[in-house]
C-alpha cells in the first residue's frame, strides 16, 4: 500500500517537473523558438484553440519565426494573438499567406525581468510538488491503522527524499534557463 502511494506520488511529481520545464520553455531567450508559442491560444471562430492545431511553425533564422496557417482565414486571428502575447515584445507581420514574427534583441533589463519571471514559475512548480507531498503524507497517515508506524516512518522518509529529488530537478532546470537567459 505504501509502495502504491509512493509510486503514484513519484508519477505526479515527475509530471509537475515536466510541466515546469515546458513552462520555462515558453519564456523567450535571445533566439526565436517555436516552443514560445506552445501555450498560445488563438480565438478561432470564437473558440480558444492552441496555435499548434492551427498552423505550422518554422524557424528560418535565429530571431525570426514563420507561422503558416492551415486555414488562411485564421491569419488575422493568429497575428492578433501573437501581438497580444504577454512578455514577447514582437510585432508580427502578415503578408496574406504567412505570419512572420521577428523577435527584438533582448536588453539587459528585459533579460533580468525574464529571469524574475522564470524564478516565479520555478517557485510555483516547487509549491506544486510540495502540495503533492502533503497529499501523499495525508494518504500515508490514513494507512496508520493498517500498517505499523515504523513502515509509515520509512515511507515518509522515502517521500521526503522524492520531494527533495524533484525540487532539485526543478532547481537544475531553473539554473539552466537562467544561464540561457543571461547569455548574450
Amino acid at each position: 500500500m505504501i509502495a502504491d502511494v509512493l509510486a503514484e506520488t513519484t508519477a505526479r511529481m515527475t509530471r509537475a517537473v515536466d510541466a515546469a520545464k515546458e513552462d520555462f520553455a515558453t519564456v523567450r531567450t535571445g533566439r526565436a523558438n517555436p516552443q514560445l508559442f506552445q501555450k498560445l491560444l488563438v480565438d478561432y471562430y470564437g473558440t480558444p484553440t492552441p496555435l499548434a492545431q492551427l498552423a505550422s511553425l518554422a524557424n528560418p533564422e535565429a530571431r525570426s519565426l514563420i507561422i503558416t496557417p492551415y486555414d488562411k482565414s485564421a491569419l488575422k486571428a493568429i497575428e492578433q494573438a501573437v501581438r497580444d502575447m504577454p512578455n514577447l515584445g514582437a510585432n508580427p507581420t502578415n503578408d496574406g499567406n504567412i505570419v512572420r514574427v521577428t523577435m527584438p534583441e533582448l536588453t539587459a533589463e528585459r533579460r533580468k525581468e525574464y529571469v524574475k519571471l522564470v524564478k516565479s514559475k520555478g517557485e510555483d512548480a516547487k509549491v506544486h510538488v510540495r502540495g503533492i507531498r502533503r497529499k501523499a503524507k495525508d494518504e500515508l497517515d490514513a494507512l496508520k491503522s493498517e500498517v505499523g508506524e515504523d513502515e509509515i516512518a520509512r515511507g515518509e522518509k522515502e517521500l521526503d527524499a522524492l520531494t527533495r529529488q524533484h525540487v532539485d530537478l526543478i532547481d537544475d532546470a531553473l539554473k539552466r534557463k537562467e544561464a540561457e537567459l543571461l547569455e548574450v
